[in-house]
């Protein structure tokens, strides 16, 4: 099978171009047969795999408890909805805490208002020491967030569908309604899988503008404003989209006129789309921060460091709020700090550039690895597909190099526009026609799917199966690729079920509170050595980095059973 074999499928628009920007052809029809003659088969393989995807994510937020950032965020939200303050997480823009908002305003939850506290304190101020039911709480919290995630699929099915037709499209909202880092992150009231969607969103548009970009290049740069007023880190993506936004315009206008007056004219529908761009992003940035304090009465909290040289340079240069600038500043004093990381059983002090791709290699499932490798060479190497490639691969690659230069080795929540974008990218293999070509895929897509169900309800610890599986990604990763809090109900009730009446020390790593959840331990490194006996529960995260006391504890006792693959139980004698 050779490059000419391949017919991408086209979307929307037939009897002018295809979204490739290729006229339709009869081989493109043939290829879409199936679904033009069964009108309902498409919607419901669509409505089905959200479906799913909706379940694993209401059910798994259901069970577990606070993950370490989860307090914090809601804590702000509430702070926002409440007290319209913006003084909590600075470090982050408001709108994914607004959004988590949207949803806690129906639980009324209950807050001091004279709560004087850090981010920290607040989060377990408003969850247990302030009447509120924080299982309750949290499920409001995350249904926005939930929400948001599928309704992201539902762009990612479209851009997919637009570049290669209602099997590509299928194909890719497969690999993201069974991908267990977006159900596992999709699920969880924090800020990484909205930002990465708006961002998705922003690019679909403009993609879309390479037809009529008077219609979508507004929408284009209100998704993209959202992405930065979500997380700072897609600030990195911001000029990748404004140059593909002048490059629709080209490519929408390139038939108008001829000679040097063309050329002129070209570039000056480039210059003003991207300054419209711009300035809708900012506007957007703005309105985040005014939604929230309409006055935007702001004090620089303590600690924000004097971040200078280019750094300081560029973030005084942004046409962005104070709190935003000053939040900026909060995040790069993070990347002066030295973390620590843990990777394939090396515990270290920094970071490694290659922390990220690895992370991504062992918490893929196979087949979506090999189905993101064969589109995006499809992409790259069809000449009816390439020019999509840029709107494809662009984005996912600055932001991967910009993470992977960063300081903080804590998981691919990092890198969860990867999974993302590369879905898109996946569906560029069901350009090839062949029956050969379509069973692999197929078994691919399947074979993802199925390790995917197979991890139920424990996607926040799972590695594929040439790294053995959720039950041994705590040997390899840590922090949020396996344990971020989230299993201490569950290890309430194993205790309350096998172990009750028995002694028990902890060392957990999270933001929940153990007494509340009927758990009576206390801490073994507080005390001698030699009068630690009994059952010794240490969360995952703190055992990758066990050091002093604790590592010698964990060396002489015996691993006897584990809860949610993300805390173990040993039996010391």
């Amino acid at each position: 099978m050779t490059a000419q074999d391949a017919t991408p499928v086209l979307g929307p628009g037939a009897g002018r171009t295809g979204p490739a920007g290729l006229p339709d052809s009869p081989a493109a029809g043939r290829a879409a047969g199936p679904w033009r003659q069964r009108r309902w088969l498409l919607p419901l393989v669509v409505v089905a795999l959200l479906a799913q995807m909706a379940f694993a994510m209401v059910s798994t937020a259901v069970r577990q408890t606070p993950t370490i950032d989860e307090p914090v965020y809601a804590g702000t939200a509430v702070v926002y909805a409440q007290q319209h303050s913006l003084r909590y997480n600075p470090e982050h823009p408001p709108l994914g805490k607004l959004i988590i908002a949207s949803g806690l305003v129906f639980a009324r939850p209950h807050l001091d208002p004279g709560f004087t506290g850090d981010q920290t304190a607040l989060g377990r101020h408003l969850l247990y020491e302030s009447g509120n039911d924080p299982g309750r709480l949290l499920l409001w919290a995350r249904l926005p967030v939930i929400v948001l995630t599928l309704l992201f699929g539902l762009v990612l099915f479209a851009f997919a569908r637009d570049l290669t037709g209602p099997w590509g499209g299928s194909a890719a909202l497969t690999l993201y309604a069974f991908s267990p880092d977006l159900i596992a992150h999709g699920s969880l009231a924090t800020l990484d899988v909205p930002a990465a969607g708006f961002l998705l969103t922003s690019v679909w548009l403009v993609w879309r503008a390479r037809r009529r970009p008077a219609l979508y290049l507004p929408f284009a740069g209100a998704a993209l404003g959202a992405a930065v007023a979500t997380r700072m880190s897609m600030l990195a993506a911001v000029p990748v989209v404004l140059c593909l936004v002048a490059w629709s315009v080209c490519v929408a206008y390139r038939d108008r006129g001829s000679g040097a007056l063309r050329r002129v004219r070209l570039l000056g529908r480039g210059v003003v789309a991207v300054a419209g761009a711009v300035l809708v992003v900012v506007a957007v940035v703005w309105a985040a921060y005014l939604a929230v304090d309409p006055r935007l009465r702001w004090s620089a909290p303590a600690g924000v460091p004097d971040i200078r040289g280019t750094r300081g340079l560029v973030t005084d240069l942004l046409p962005f709020p104070r709190p935003y600038r000053d939040g900026m500043r909060v995040q790069f004093g993070f990347e002066y700090a030295a973390w620590e990381g843990f990777l394939l059983g090396r515990h270290y002090r920094g970071s490694l550039w290659y922390y990220l791709p690895v992370a991504l290699l062992i918490k893929t499932p196979l087949g979506a690895l090999a189905l993101w490798s064969a589109g995006a060479v499809v992409l790259l190497a069809v000449p009816r597909l390439r020019a999509a490639a840029p709107y494809v691969l662009a984005c996912p690659a600055v932001l991967l190099a910009a993470a992977m230069l960063g300081s903080r080795d804590l998981g691919v929540r990092y890198a969860i526009f990867v999974p993302v974008f590369l879905a898109v990218a996946a569906a560029s293999v069901t350009v090839w026609r062949g029956r050969r070509a379509r069973l692999v895929t197929g078994a691919l897509v399947a074979f993802a799917a199925v390790s995917s169900l197979l991890t139920y309800p424990y996607y926040l610890p799972y590695s594929n199966e040439a790294f053995g599986g959720p039950s041994a990604t705590h040997l390899r990763l840590h922090d949020s690729n396996v344990d971020w809090g989230q299993d201490l109900g569950r290890l309430a009730d194993r205790l309350r079920d096998r172990h009750a009446g028995e002694r028990v020390w902890l060392v957990y790593k999270g933001s929940g509170v153990p007494s509340h959840y009927g758990i009576r331990a206390s801490d073994p490194r507080k005390v001698p050595t030699a009068s630690v006996h009994g059952l010794l529960v240490v969360s995952d995260s703190a055992a990758a980095k066990a050091k002093g006391r604790l590592a010698e504890l964990i060396a002489t006792s015996r691993a006897v059973e584990e809860v949610g693959h993300s805390i173990t139980l040993y039996r010391r004698p």
